[in-house]
């Protein structure tokens, strides 16, 4: 037996409201390059479910930048650190230096045109900067002549070479190198408020800044003269500019900004030549915000990516009018996830995270929709799917907005009105008749069709919470683990009980799809397995060997179709693919989910999991017998 990983559905960029989100294209792999959570995604811009993470910062990044060569990715941190790693296509992932650079958040980082040098700008309290060489740390300059933090920077490729850095001080300071040193700020002044973005243009002859003021000046890009600005014809941006990215023939420029908009402009005649809108024209979208965009090189299609304020990734062509691809997904902890089929198509994924977006994945190629309608404001902490008596599948939410919802599975949107919950909710299960059972702080409620009808009656508060068929198991924080029938139009009725399953309270419970089985796990990584028996008030224990391995609280547990294999998923970010037959033979997937995983599920002969790295990960089973 044994596990490897198959597919990576990335998080989608980590935003900030009215701040910049840096994006970066690899011209030879056609990559994209993000910062989300704590790990850094290489996503693949013609096939975005294909993805590599790494992960190996200890506080959340900020920014990501491949280097010209395409061999090797800097990134940095909100401490001020700067990894550079092998981001090659076969490569291992492998950290080549680690460097602290300031004592703050990095904001942007860039390469020169050898791959050799590095600066790094943000928000520090000794500096704002620094410039070293990617594979010593060693200084090759420092980064001067900014009272503020620092926002963006970049490097002329040829030579001579010549940098560039602009921040909340509304300069732009302009550098001789290497080493680099202080040459001047051009133009001062002529930023009236912060500035976002810099950038020279592929050619070396320009230099380009924007900022919160809607501006954008242009410079020579080797002796840092005022050239002038774009975009004072009236066709300019009417919110603050983010992003900037220069075309190929450094002949053009793309522009994102908060108005919703990202531009195109024709840099000799200085006006735009194209208007990419989102959302609802007349309203105030904040979520549609553009933070973000670049114009990655290489490329025959003139595809443009912007990055939206919700975490939207938007492929955009020259000559339309709309995007051609939204790509959707998490930004924050994925807390809750389920797997509905019709039986026809390929299942579909559900996955609701910690600020109350839920997604809907096709299994069949990785993409995600929003679930659009009225939605969750805050935590999904359970979904439960289920076929109703007629055959139509039906998916529940449980909030801690205190509310349950219902979803639409075929339309994609929350259906009907919520139903407020006494209290917050813990954990969610549906059974076979669509009766919704809801764990709350101190009691487990039994509603149909968005009524109260009954309440299981408990001695300890509930922590864990599963059904299959008719039958409902809840776990407490006792540690005790009791069995209920519940079914419509009748009282629920309690079947069996175990008083003591472990010394510590039950986090996840799990039914096989049978119903005779129950793999029941703890705070502390234990789980334990239950036979439930006809007529039998004591379920007997079937196996208490699945105990040794998780270090953690165990998060979720799923069975396979056929019942002899369980997985588990746990906070110590691990993820164990249990035999019933051979209790000893288990496999491991060693850090499946930076800080924890918080689901997994079975499809077929594969598990989907996801975590706190706001992922979702796809693993191939093989060996099951």
């Amino acid at each position: 037996m044994s596990i490897k990983n198959a597919a990576i559905y990335a998080a989608q960029p980590s935003t900030t409201r009215g701040q910049p989100t840096q994006l970066s294209a690899d011209t030879k792999t056609q990559r994209l390059a993000y910062a989300s959570n704590k790990s850094i995604f290489l996503r693949s811009i013609d096939h975005p479910e294909e993805a590599t993470q790494y992960n190996q910062h200890t506080t959340p990044t900020t920014v990501a930048r491949f280097s010209p060569s395409g061999f090797y990715c800097a990134s940095g941190d909100s401490a001020g650190v700067v990894r550079v790693w092998d981001c090659s296509p076969n490569g291992s992932g492998i950290t080549k230096g680690e460097y602290s650079i300031i004592s703050g958040r990095i904001n942007d980082i860039a390469w020169d045109g050898d791959s050799q040098r590095i600066i790094a700008v943000g928000d520090g309290k000794q500096r704002y900067g620094h410039c070293i060489t990617a594979d010593s740390g060693n200084s090759v300059g420092e980064i001067s002549g900014h009272s503020a933090q620092v926002n963006a920077v970049s490097i002329r490729e040829q030579r001579p070479l010549r940098a560039a850095t602009a921040g909340d001080d509304k300069n732009l300071v302009f550098y001789h190198g290497a080493p680099f040193k202080f040459n001047g700020i051009p133009g001062r002044g002529n930023h009236t408020n912060f500035v976002y973005g810099v950038a020279f243009s592929p050619d070396g002859n320009h230099l380009v800044s924007v900022g919160g003021d809607r501006k954008i000046w242009l410079y020579d890009g080797k002796t840092g003269e005022v050239k002038g600005q774009i975009g004072e014809a009236g066709d300019g941006h009417k919110g603050s500019i983010f992003g900037v990215s220069w075309a190929s023939d450094s002949k053009r420029l793309t522009t994102a900004s908060a108005d919703r908009t990202v531009k195109i402009f024709d840099v000799e005649a200085g006006k735009a030549t194209q208007t990419f809108s989102f959302g609802e024209e007349g309203t105030i979208s904040v979520p549609h915000q553009q933070v973000g965009v670049v114009w990655p090189a290489g490329r025959s299609d003139g595809l443009i990516i912007s990055l939206s304020l919700n975490g939207d990734i938007n492929y955009m062509h020259e000559g339309t009018s709309k995007p051609s691809r939204v790509i959707s997904g998490h930004q924050k902890n994925i807390t809750a996830l389920a797997l509905s089929s019709t039986g026809t198509e390929a299942p579909t994924l559900w996955t609701g995270s910690y600020e109350g977006r839920m997604c809907a994945w096709d299994t069949a190629n990785g993409s995600a929709e929003t679930v659009d309608g009225d939605g969750h404001t805050n935590i999904i902490s359970g979904l439960a799917a289920s076929s109703s008596s007629k055959g139509h599948p039906q998916l529940y939410s449980v909030g801690w907005d205190d509310t349950l919802r219902s979803v639409d599975v075929s339309a994609k949107t929350f259906a009907g009105a919520s139903t407020h919950l006494s209290s917050q909710p813990k954990a969610l299960a549906c059974t076979a008749d669509s009766m919704v059972i809801v764990a709350q702080v101190e009691s487990v409620i039994v509603y149909s069709d968005g009524e109260e009808v009954g309440e299981l009656p408990l001695k300890s508060s509930p922590t864990s919470l599963a059904a299959a068929g008719t039958s409902v198991a809840i776990g407490a924080a006792d540690s005790s683990l009791r069995f209920y029938t519940v079914t419509p139009n009748k009282a629920p009725k309690q079947m069996a009980s175990v008083d003591k399953v472990s010394a510590s309270p039950l986090t996840a419970v799990a039914f096989s799809k049978d119903g005779k089985l129950v793999a029941a796990g703890d705070t502390s990584g234990k789980i334990f397995v239950y036979k439930l028996e006809s007529g039998s008030s004591t379920p007997e224990l079937v196996t208490n060997r699945w105990s040794s391995a998780h270090t953690a609280k165990i998060t979720s547990i799923a069975w396979n179709e056929a019942g002899t294999h369980a997985v588990s998923g746990s906070l110590d970010t691990n993820i164990f693919v249990w035999s019933l037959k051979d209790p000893g033979a288990r496999v491991k997937a060693t850090n499946a989910h930076k800080e924890g995983v918080n689901g997994v599920v079975w499809l077929g002969e594969k598990i989907i999991s996801c975590g706190f790295d706001a992922s979702v990960k796809v693993w191939e089973v093989s060996g099951l017998k």
